[in-house]
C-alpha cells in the first residue's frame, strides 16, 4: 500500500476547523483531493446508491477497482473538486456504518487503506488491457446471459420444490425438499451477490434482493458492507464482512449453534423487517435527494427488499398452516449454517488482520494474496452456483464489476497469464467440505467464547457463569430486533 501523494505521513487526529469557511459536510474523498459529488447521485451510470452511501468516506479504491476506466472518473468527477486537500473531519470515523460493525477504536481517515490505481504497468491495468480483445470480450456477455438463462431456471425449480412439497409430501420426500432447498437458496443467493455487483438501477434493484434467500444477510444493508467496504478493502480493518461472522463467538461454544440458529430465526421473522424500517427512518431524515437523488431512485429498492423479506415470513406461515413446519425449519437450519460457512470460506477470516501481512503496492495483487477459489463438486459452472457465486472469487476481486460468476470463469485465463508474469502463484482451488469447512468448524463452532479467552476461564464457567448466560438470552433476543450479525 502507498500512502497518497498529498496526505503522505499526515498524523492522523481531528483537529479544530481551519481558518475560513469551514468544510462542507457533502465531501467525497479521492486521491487525497476534496469532492462534492451531490449533483452526481442521480446521475451515476451505476445507480445512485453507490454514490449517495459513499458521502464521507474515501472512494479511492471503489473507484479504483469498480471502473473498467477509472482515469476518465477520475477527470469526469474533476467538474465537482472543492479545490482543496481532504481533512479528517470530512470522512465519517465509521464510514457512516453501524459502530457495532468495526473494531474498537477504528477510524476511517486512518484506518481505511491506501492505494494508488495510475501505474499503468500493475496486474490491473494488464488484465484489463486484455479484457478488451474482442473475442473474449465478446465471450463474457455470451457467458452472461448464460448466466441469467440458468438463474431463470433456478428460480422456477425454486417455487416448484415448494409447491410439490405443499400439494403432496409423497411427490417431495423430505431429504429431497431438504437437499433440494439448500441448493436452490446457495445458487439463487449466487445471483443477488452478483447483483450487488451490477449497476443499481432497474429491476436489478428487486433482483438483488435473491441475496437474502439463504438467511444469512440482508442485501438492502449488505449491499453497501459487501460491495463498497469488503471488496475494495479486504481484509483491513474497514472489511466489515471479517468482523459480522465472528460475533457468534461471544456464545460459549456448547450453546453456539442453537442460539445463533435461535438469533438467525429471530432475523427472519422480525429483525430484519426492523433493520429496514431503520433504514427508512434514516432515508427520511437525510433525505431521498442525498440518499438516492429521486424517489424513483429509492421506490424500487424499498420495493423488493420489503417484498423478499415477506416472501421468507410467508413460506414459513405457509409451511406452518399446512402442518409441514418442521420441513422448512430442517431446510432453514441446514440453510443457514451451510451458507453461513460457505460465505467466509474464501478468505482467512479466521486469521487476525493484524497477521495477515501484504508487502505488497499493487491492488490487484494483494486481492489474489487475500481470496481464494471454493470448489464444492469440481465442475466450475455448477460450482459457481453451489458455493453461492465463490468459485472463480479470485477473478470476482479482481474485477468486481463483472456481472457473473460465468464471465468470470472466461476470465480466469487471463487472470491467471497475466498473475504468474507478476510472480504470483496461482493456487488450485480449495475444497469446501474437505479443506474450509473442517476448519472452520474448529474456529467457529468449537472454540471457547471471546470472554472464555479474555479472562482464561475453563470449559464450566464458560458455560455456567452469569454472565455467559446472560449473553446467550440478550444475542437471541437481539435477532429478533435486528441487532447483531448482518
Amino acid at each position: 500500500m502507498t500512502d497518497r501523494p498529498d496526505v503522505e505521513e499526515r498524523e492522523f487526529r481531528r483537529p479544530p476547523s481551519p481558518s475560513g469557511p469551514p468544510p462542507v459536510s457533502n465531501v467525497w474523498v479521492y486521491n487525497g483531493k476534496a469532492y462534492d459529488l451531490s449533483d452526481w447521485i442521480s446521475k451515476h451510470p451505476g445507480g445512485e446508491f453507490f454514490i449517495g452511501r459513499t458521502k464521507n468516506r474515501d472512494i479511492t479504491s471503489i473507484i479504483g477497482s469498480y471502473h473498467k476506466n477509472p482515469e476518465g472518473i477520475a477527470k469526469l468527477i474533476e467538474r465537482y473538486a472543492l479545490n482543496r486537500e481532504a481533512l479528517p473531519e470530512d470522512i465519517h470515523p465509521k464510514a457512516n456504518a453501524p459502530d457495532f460493525l468495526f473494531k474498537e477504536g477504528f477510524d476511517s481517515w486512518r484506518d481505511t487503506p491506501k492505494y494508488r490505481f495510475d501505474d499503468k504497468n500493475d496486474l490491473l491495468h494488464q488484465v484489463k488491457k486484455r479484457l478488451k480483445e474482442p473475442e473474449l470480450a465478446a465471450r463474457i456477455k455470451r457467458m452472461d446471459k448464460v448466466f441469467n438463462i440458468v438463474v431463470i431456471a433456478l428460480a422456477i425449480a425454486y417455487f416448484a420444490v415448494q409447491g410439490l412439497r405443499l400439494w403432496d409430501t409423497s411427490w417431495m420426500p423430505l431429504p429431497v425438499f431438504v437437499i433440494a432447498m439448500v441448493l436452490l437458496r446457495s445458487s439463487l443467493a449466487g445471483f443477488g451477490h452478483y447483483a450487488i455487483h451490477r449497476a443499481q438501477k432497474g429491476m436489478n434493484k428487486i433482483f438483488v434482493n435473491a441475496f437474502d434467500f439463504n438467511y444469512v444477510a440482508l442485501a438492502f444493508v449488505t449491499a453497501d458492507g459487501h460491495a463498497l467496504l469488503h471488496h475494495p478493502h479486504t481484509q483491513s480493518e474497514v472489511d466489515i464482512k471479517k468482523n459480522v461472522f465472528t460475533m457468534m463467538m461471544q456464545v460459549p461454544r456448547l450453546y453456539r449453534v442453537p442460539v445463533h440458529t435461535i438469533h438467525k430465526f429471530g432475523h427472519t421473522l422480525t429483525g430484519m423487517v426492523i433493520r429496514l424500517l431503520d433504514v427508512c427512518r434514516l432515508t427520511r431524515k437525510v433525505g431521498i435527494q442525498d440518499m438516492y437523488g429521486t424517489w424513483g431512485g429509492a421506490l424500487p429498492h424499498f420495493i423488493g427488499s420489503f417484498g423478499a423479506r415477506f416472501l421468507l415470513i410467508a413460506e414459513l406461515v405457509v409451511f406452518t398452516v399446512m402442518g409441514d413446519f418442521w420441513a422448512w425449519a430442517l431446510q432453514f437450519v441446514i440453510t443457514l449454517w451451510i451458507s453461513t460457512f460457505l460465505v467466509v470460506a474464501s478468505h482467512d477470516f479466521e486469521v487476525d488482520t493484524e497477521d495477515l501481512h501484504s508487502d505488497t503496492e499493487d491492488w490487484a495483487i494483494n486481492q489474489l494474496e487475500q481470496a481464494y477459489d471454493l470448489k464444492v463438486v469440481g465442475n466450475r459452472y455448477v460450482d459457481c452456483f453451489l458455493s453461492a457465486g465463490l468459485s472463480s472469487h479470485r477473478v470476482h476481486h479482481v474485477l468486481p464489476y463483472q456481472r457473473s460468476g460465468f464471465a468470470n470463469i472466461a476470465t480466469e485465463d487471463v487472470l491467471r497469464e497475466e498473475a504468474e508474469k507478476f510472480g504470483v502463484e496461482w493456487l488450485p482451488a480449495k475444497s469446501f467440505f474437505t479443506d474450509r469447512f473442517p476448519k472452520q468448524i474448529r474456529t467457529y463452532v468449537l472454540s471457547a467464547s471471546d470472554e472464555a479467552k479474555e479472562k482464561n476461564w475453563g470449559f464450566m464457567r464458560e458455560h455456567f457463569s452469569p454472565s455467559a448466560l446472560k449473553t446467550c438470552g440478550v444475542y437471541m433476543v437481539q435477532g429478533f430486533t435486528g441487532i447483531g450479525t448482518v
